[in-house]
């Protein structure tokens, strides 16, 4: 079941269709952020925390206006106004997220939810809202500058059912069967063992528990050497799962009721200007890139009644 609150219409261009120039992402996934083979982790801890400390100085970041006075097509216009009017202005700052799964997820009063990869703190706000004082948010982050913005941020909202956790999101420091729903923005993709993630996921829901996060997926094939340049366009340094491997993963986990549900669409002339710096011949390769990427809404459920996952 949808919330009231879910996009009734694909937006299948940008918000505000842009070009990205290269350098332009350097805090939110770009070419400042190369991958590595050996420490995909380190790469994500240190480019979250130059995002956080970018905050706290007042120093611009994602989702401000480029060169041609566009705003980012992955994070901008997430939020209502409604919804953010009363959050402390460095929590919206802070989002690095490409989709706003706390508007599509079902999230009752009195549930206990856990946000993957919290960061500035902003879904775990807006859950604690949803939840009411009886229920409970957590967030998890890895991330030492992340967790004191989040936490100054708690502070700032005066909002009290609510814990920021350090820990990683392929090692959740929380007993199994404890959370009603997990929720998370754009983070599973950075993890380089996604199989771990979900197979811990599975593990704190309790029985019938929800997964339902935002994330963005590939659809198609897309040749690897193209996909690496909008990867990292898009901030996944780990690489974005096909959205029927991402269901397949989740189906192996143990979870069922899986949908994945487009929420925003790339379309090639979003990067056009970022590919062509990194030597993409766009005009050769434009159609195999042309809407291959999108950010997704991703929901499964834990059964009732508790099962063993696949091997």
């Amino acid at each position: 079941m949808k919330d009231k609150n879910h996009e009734e219409t694909i937006r299948e261009e940008s918000a505000d269709p842009v070009s990205p120039i290269a350098g332009a992402r350097s805090c939110c996934g770009g070419t400042s952020v190369e991958r590595s083979s050996g420490d995909i982790k380190g790469v994500v801890k240190q480019k979250y925390g130059e995002a956080a400390l970018n905050v706290t100085s007042h120093r611009s970041c994602c989702g401000e206006p480029t060169s041609d006075g566009r705003s980012d097509p992955i994070t901008s216009n997430l939020y209502g106004d409604d919804e953010i009017s009363d959050l402390p202005m460095e929590a919206v700052t802070a989002s690095l997220g490409c989709g706003n799964p706390t508007a599509l997820a079902q999230l009752n009063p009195g549930e206990t939810i856990l946000d993957l990869g919290s960061g500035g703190g902003i879904d775990v706000l807006l859950s604690a809202k949803r939840v009411g004082p009886v229920g409970m948010a957590y967030g998890l982050d890895m991330t030492d500058e992340m967790l004191a913005l989040a936490r100054e941020n708690q502070r700032k909202a005066g909002v009290k059912n609510v814990e920021f956790l350090k820990g990683e999101i392929e090692n959740i420091p929380l007993p199994d069967n404890s959370v009603d729903v997990i929720i998370s923005n754009c983070v599973i993709n950075l993890s380089a063992d996604k199989d771990r993630v979900l197979a811990e996921a599975y593990r704190v829901l309790r029985p019938g528990g929800r997964f339902a996060v935002s994330d963005v997926v590939v659809r198609g094939d897309v040749p690897a050497e193209i996909r690496k340049s909008v990867e990292l366009w898009i901030g996944c340094v780990a690489g974005a799962l096909e959205e029927f491997e991402y269901a397949a993963k989740l189906a192996r986990a143990g979870f069922e009721s899986i949908e994945v549900e487009p929420t925003r669409i790339y379309k090639l002339e979003d990067a056009r200007e970022f590919l062509a710096a990194a030597g993409i011949d766009v005009e050769k390769f434009g159609r195999a890139l042309d809407r291959k990427f999108m950010s997704a809404f991703i929901r499964a459920r834990k059964p009732h009644q508790q099962t063993l996952p696949y091997l």
